[in-house]
């Protein structure tokens, strides 16, 4: 077994089913169908991919769980523990799925997490009452020790990614090489690096890592794609890094400067870094996903950097690397203890250049951990590619 943490065990799972037993009870229903793979995962452990067959379990308030399943899927069913698991033939049937899994469960006050518009009327005929909020995506929201360790975890490895670039990326720019290149020769070494210490313990769960690695104008796109063009002296180049273990997301990422950096280069990359710490001062002070992004944009804002903003500061993290709760406009949850967010400050300058960067944040009883540690390890002035 490798050392750190270890893949979530049944112990965690009924925990999390008892939990949400209990939100079910308390909306008044018998209880809730999940059918979204992420809330699936977190109820069972099952980790599969999503595709067009669907896949559902019924967590009564009273009785046993019944996992409900494609019937190619039942050798994955025995993973579980589960004792009731039933299968159906094939998509897309002559009954559909889901509308077969409420049958399996009868005429019921149920929560379902996602449901096909399409069904909607079939769905209303078979159930006594229907409530289609994400019960399991609340419950989600708060994570448990389990789950930080394993989000700490891989923010290691994407800063590994970054400590690595920041390393080779001199060399690899003189030699002519290009975005491309400097993306795969980092995911090279942290993917190598992750696989060593965690392949056989983690087998079975998601695990890897995504990159992305873009310089100069491009960078001026959020979602800039990674090209064959080598980063030119003077350019800002942006890396973004996500990595998962054990089915659990954690992102880093930073802007570095090829060649050296400028005074206005450095006054940007400044009031991003006000921003960035806003952000932990809003999630710290328990204020709502809202006004956390209005608190940390408005340090852009101050800056003069209002006009180059093109996005909110950040999401949660967890099973899906976006998730609820939103730090941005619209989202009026309150950041309680044990949630967990990305915290990305952005700065766009359309045919000029681009910054961004990443950390992980995990709010907790007396503040704010940030296990993403390139940053406070490469302060501003060092964040440059020496060609």
């Amino acid at each position: 077994m490798s050392d750190g943490p270890h893949p979530l065990d049944a112990g965690f799972f009924a925990r999390a089913r008892d939990r949400l037993r209990s939100r079910a009870e308390a909306a008044g229903l018998d209880g809730l169908l999940l059918l979204r793979a992420p809330n699936l995962a977190y109820a069972t452990g099952l980790f599969l991919s999503a595709n067009e067959r669907p896949m559902g379990v019924w967590l009564p308030v009273d009785g046993e769980p019944i996992l409900m399943l494609p019937g190619l899927e039942r050798e994955n069913a025995a993973g579980t523990g589960l004792s009731d698991s039933r299968f159906y033939e094939e998509f897309p049937g002559e009954v559909p799925p889901v509308l077969w899994m409420l049958d399996q469960i009868g005429h019921q006050r149920v929560g379902i997490d996602a449901l096909d518009a399409a069904l909607l009327d079939a769905v209303r005929d078979k159930v006594s009452a229907l409530d289609l909020t994400d019960h399991a995506m609340a419950a989600r929201t708060i994570k448990e020790p389990e789950e930080i360790a394993l989000t700490v975890e891989a923010a290691s490895f994407a800063d590994l990614f970054l400590t690595h670039l920041h390393a080779a990326a001199g060399d690899i720019i003189t030699a002519g090489g290009t975005e491309a290149d400097l993306m795969a020769d980092a995911m090279a070494h942290a993917r190598s690096a992750l696989l060593a210490k965690h392949k056989q313990a983690f087998a079975g769960t998601p695990m890897g890592i995504t990159a992305s690695v873009h310089s100069g104008p491009r960078a001026a796109l959020p979602h800039g794609a990674v090209l064959e063009r080598v980063p030119q002296p003077g350019e800002t180049l942006i890396a973004g890094i996500g990595a998962s273990i054990g089915g659990y997301h954690a992102e880093s990422g930073v802007t570095l400067i090829v060649g050296e950096i400028s005074g206005q280069q450095r006054r940007i990359m400044e009031a991003m870094e006000a921003c960035n710490d806003a952000a932990i001062a809003a999630c710290a002070a328990r204020r709502t996903c809202t006004e956390a992004n209005n608190a940390a944009l408005d340090a852009l804002r101050d800056a003069g950097l209002g006009d180059a903003i093109r996005h909110r500061i950040g999401h949660g993290m967890g099973l899906e690397g976006h998730e609820a709760p939103w730090l941005a406009p619209g989202d009026p949850t309150q950041i309680q203890t044990h949630m967990i967010f990305s915290n990305e400050p952005g700065v766009y300058r359309p045919d000029l250049d681009g910054y961004r960067t990443i950390n992980t944040m995990i709010v907790t009883e007396n503040g704010v951990d940030v296990p993403s540690r390139f940053q406070a390890n490469t302060p501003i002035d060092a964040r440059t590619i020496a060609i």
